[in-house]
């Protein structure tokens, strides 16, 4: 049996419905509608606390649903570099910033005839034309690699 099967079997039997369910854990009747279908998954403090009000074990509501199991396992891991993580994010972010300011200004200089940013110095046209792009790289290379790095 799933969570959502599990948690509606338990709901139903109390002979509550989802929008009580919901007030007394301090939710949304969505929440309690889509951790029901599946959809979604409550975080481990919710989960603690429909164990105590319903009176089972979070082994049985968690023993069964393989994915909730790995959600909750995974959410409690936290990033060994996130600092890192987050600057290596903004990296990418930026660089793909420029990158479409940079073909915007483009767009404009040959549709529009502006002669925006046109430059004369070779090496300021090649940091131009290549440091978005590394930017994105470097990024998304740094922040891959973190992603996966996790406290013990």
């Amino acid at each position: 049996m799933f969570f959502g099967d599990k948690l509606k079997k338990e709901r139903e039997k109390k002979g509550w419905s989802q929008d009580y369910l919901a007030e007394k854990i301090y939710v949304s009747r969505q929440s309690v509608s889509k951790w029901e279908t599946g959809k979604n998954y409550p975080s481990i403090e919710v989960i603690i606390n429909l164990s105590d009000l319903f009176g089972v074990t979070i082994d049985e509501l968690l023993r069964s649903d393989e994915e909730l199991k790995e959600k909750v396992i995974r959410d409690s891991k936290q990033l060994a570099h996130p600092k890192w993580k987050t600057f290596f994010d903004s990296l990418f972010l930026l660089g793909a910033f420029l990158l479409l300011a940079k073909l915007i200004i483009l767009a404009l200089n040959y549709f529009v005839g502006t002669e925006f940013l046109v430059t004369d110095g070779k090496l300021l046209k090649i940091t131009a034309n290549f440091l978005p792009l590394t930017m994105m790289i470097i990024g998304g290379i740094g922040s891959d690699s973190l992603k996966d790095r996790y406290i013990d």
